[in-house]
């Protein structure tokens, strides 16, 4: 035990380790690992409050939750649908269509099909009515055209 006290006596006396330098100096390495694209310091950037509550934004996100709440009601109906068919109505998943394929086995890869199905018409929505107003309003907040 005195081992210990004198080894963590001995550490606490010495003096701190020297400070490193803090910007890398090896070869260009030091040009290269700044940042610079943060933001100018007195540049307020885009007033997001505003933004929020402009007519702009309001009628995009209203179009957003247009699609996406009802596509979402009806997959979530869909799916428990199929849990309680799965849980209550064995019977019925069971009924044979063609040869070991059986009503359970339809709804479950119909189940990965209407996902695809839903995606695909997101994508779609989204780059028709979502993805030109977002960037008529980034660029209305910035001034200047996205990446």
């Amino acid at each position: 035990m005195s081992d210990c006290l004198e080894g963590c006596m001995r550490n606490a006396t010495q003096p701190p380790p020297p400070s490193r330098q803090t910007e890398a100096t090896f070869g260009q390495i030091d040009k290269s690992a700044r940042r610079t694209d943060l933001a100018v310091p007195g540049d307020a950037g885009p007033d997001f409050p505003n933004i929020a509550r402009s007519a702009e934004f309001r009628e995009l996100r209203g179009k957003l939750r247009r699609f996406t709440f009802p596509m979402t009601l009806v997959f979530v109906v869909w799916y428990v649908g199929y849990v309680v068919l799965a849980a209550y109505f064995p019977d019925f998943m069971g009924i044979r269509l063609f040869g070991a394929v059986n009503i359970g086995l339809a709804l479950g890869i119909g189940q990965f099909v209407s996902t695809l199905v839903i995606t695909a018409l997101y994508l779609r929505y989204a780059a028709k009515e979502i993805d030109p107003r977002a960037e008529e309003l980034y660029r209305k907040a910035t001034g200047e055209e996205r990446p």
